[in-house]
Order: structure tokens, then sequence, then C-alpha cells
């Protein structure tokens, strides 16, 4: 739902969410734009939807399997997809090389393009436990990106949903959870998850992995409710749709489903390029019913 809100604002003005829908005035601000239709989801939620769909009908984490289905869905041209993410899924190496290959080329891989993409697998791993949703995450996003600081990121954004799930503030661990960072890549983390930190703060642009996760940990803790932190993302403007993806996961998980507005969810829609079945849509009942079976896959795991 975050992504679809905020990807008709992708590469906007700061503030420019707020200018056409000031807060308190009831309005239908799933617009659509910038390409997509009201209420229409982009690439972050079509990658995290295959993800869901290979964890669910492998039965567990089955890497290649995943990478396999990346490729059908890049190949059946989705309407957005990232620059380092298509390089990698077509440069015709196989899956578990094709992200170093990129990355020993470009020196540069920290994008948010496996942030975006891992709410589904950090809900079906959260159940059962740290270690493993921390190794599930970094595994998952070393298909794409071939810098191990996207894997941090990634780690990081699944436990900090697990922490959420269990009905806890996901903030509150916040120094432990950073003791699970490599050592490597610690401090850059520390620094934009520090209550002390603002996305104004930030030296990349927040298509980087640092600052799109320290932003959506940002809005979370400088705002009281789903709505408040969706609203407060997307008017930072920039990559819009990814930074309120990952913010409506954490937020969503922290404030539950009832927080959720439902002129906001009505809407929802994912075409999804890369179905096995074709022309396939995805819409808000079909989500809650997927998170669901993730979630009770989870249990079995227990």
């Amino acid at each position: 739902m975050g992504d679809a809100l905020g990807a008709p604002f992708e590469f906007g003005a700061e503030g420019a969410f707020s200018a056409c829908f000031p807060a308190g005035a009831a309005d239908d601000e799933m617009c659509g734009g910038g390409g997509w239709d009201p209420g229409e989801a982009t690439d972050d939620t079509q990658m995290a939807l295959h993800v869901a769909d290979s964890l669910l009908e492998r039965g567990g984490l089955d890497l290649p399997d995943i990478f396999a289905r990346f490729q059908r869905w890049a190949a059946d041209e989705p309407k957005d997809i990232g620059l380092q993410t298509e390089d990698v899924l077509t440069n015709g190496r196989p899956w578990d090389r094709a992200a170093q290959a990129h990355f020993q080329v470009n020196l540069r891989a920290a994008g948010n393009g496996s942030l975006m993409r891992a709410t589904t697998a950090a809900l079906h791993f959260a159940a059962a436990g740290q270690t493993a949703t921390l190794d599930a995450a970094r595994r998952i996003a070393a298909l794409t990106h071939g810098d191990r600081a996207a894997w941090e990121g990634t780690a990081l954004f699944h436990e900090l949903l697990r922490v959420a799930l269990t009905g806890a503030d996901p903030l509150a661990p916040l120094p432990d959870t950073l003791a699970l960072v490599h050592p490597d890549h610690r401090e850059r983390y520390a620094v934009v998850l520090s209550p002390a930190w603002h996305p104004d703060d930030a030296t990349e642009f927040n298509g980087a992995v640092w600052p799109c996760l320290g932003s959506a940990v940002w809005a979370l803790r400088t705002t009281g409710s789903f709505e408040d932190a969706l609203r407060a993302v997307v008017d930072l403007g920039g990559d819009t749709d990814t930074v309120a993806a990952v913010t409506g996961a954490l937020a969503g998980a922290r404030y539950g489903l009832d927080a959720v507005p439902a002129r906001w969810t009505a809407p929802l829609h994912v075409p999804l390029p890369g179905a096995a079945e074709g022309g396939r849509v995805v819409r808000g009942d079909d989500l809650v019913e997927l998170a669901g079976r993730l979630d009770c896959g989870n249990q079995r795991l227990t």
C-alpha cells in the first residue's frame, strides 16, 4: 500500500504529497500519476510477490527458483525495473554469480532494490527466529545486490519487522539489533538509525539502502500512526515508492491492519508480470490472504 501511495510522487519535490492532499482533508490520495494507475503498486511489490510465491510453492527458501522468477518477471517487460536489477537479471550469469559479476564491474551495488521487496520474506521467516530471518534476508538480497551493505540493510529490516510482529516496539532494541550487523557496515547504519538522524542529513539519495531504511525508521519514530508515518515519508520526495513501501511494512506491523485507511486499500492492485498463470492482478484482499499463508508457514517452522 505504501508503494502505491508513493509511486505517483517519485522524484517529486519535498512536500508535494501534502501540497496535493493536506492533512485532515478527507480525499482520495491514491491518485495515480507518473505512469501508474490509481492504487497501482510498482516493481517493489511485484518482486515481493514473486518471492512469496516461491516460498509458498517450494516450501521454503529456494534461491535458484527465486532468481528464475525474477528473470521471468524482467523478461515480461514490467513498467519499471531498477537499472542494476535489470543488469543482474539479464547478464547471462548463473543465479549465484550474476550479482557479484555486476558488482565487480561497477564497484557499487548498495541501492534499495533488495530492501524494497523484503516484506514477504520478512513475514515468512519472522517466527523462525532471529538467526533464520537474518540469514534469509542476506541470502535473498545477494541474488541481485553484490554489495554487502545491501545485505545488511535488508537483514536489519527483517529483524525490525520480526520484533514488531511480536507486539514490541521495534525501535527499542535497536542498539542490540545493530550489534548483529557486519562490523564493516555497523557504523554507517548506526548513524542513519540514530534518534538524532533526520533524512535531511543523508549523504546519498534515498534510493540508496542506508537513507531508505533510515527514513523509514525516522518516520516510525517521529509519528504516532500508520497514516502519519506514510504521509511523512512520502513528503520527503525522492524514491517515494520504495521508502513508503518499507515504511508501510514497518508501520503496518507496528499498528496492525485496522490502522490502514480503507480509502487507501480499496483501489490497491498489483499487476504481476512474469506470473505463471499470465495476466494476474493481485488486490488488497488477496494480499491479506497471502500474508496469512506466509504467517501460517512461520508457525509450522516453529
